[in-house]
């Protein structure tokens, strides 16, 4: 597949929490060309973390074939974690530098294959600073916390 053939993806997703662990939200404000789409959903008892890369994850989920994706996340956990952190955890057979397990490793492999199937470009972006991309995932994270059964 050439360059231009594959279609670029722009994500900004978020995850929220009320309590942690708590009641919790995923988001995420997907662009491609002409086309937006808006996702979210929520748990009633999860974290942070989980929601942050939850969103990832239904991101990811609705690519039909593989794609050239930018996300934008405002979590560092994510970005460091998908892109610095998992080589090791993977090594020592996951678990973290100190020998304990690795939290959230389910959600991890899971994205660790998702995002192999494309070309990831993982950007952090400030929370909570006026970027209006982020400021919308959050948005619909927070509503997916509120809507969460």
């Amino acid at each position: 597949m050439t360059e231009s053939a594959t279609p670029a993806v722009v994500m900004y997703t978020d995850g929220a929490c009320k309590g942690n662990p708590g009641r919790g939200g995923w988001g995420v404000w997907m662009v491609s060309g002409p086309h937006e789409k808006e996702m979210w959903g929520g748990e009633l008892m999860t974290t942070n973390n989980r929601m942050e890369l939850t969103a990832v994850i239904e991101a990811l989920k609705v690519l039909k074939r593989p794609c050239q994706v930018v996300i934008y996340t405002d979590s560092e956990y994510v970005r460091k974690g998908i892109t610095e952190w998992i080589t090791g955890w993977k090594r020592r057979g996951w678990k973290t530098a100190d020998n304990k397990p690795v939290k959230n490793d389910d959600l991890w492999r899971k994205l660790e294959d998702m995002a192999a199937q494309h070309q990831v470009d993982w950007r952090w972006v400030k929370g909570h600073a006026g970027d209006p991309g982020n400021e919308r995932a959050d948005g619909l994270a927070n509503r997916g916390a509120a809507e969460a059964r």
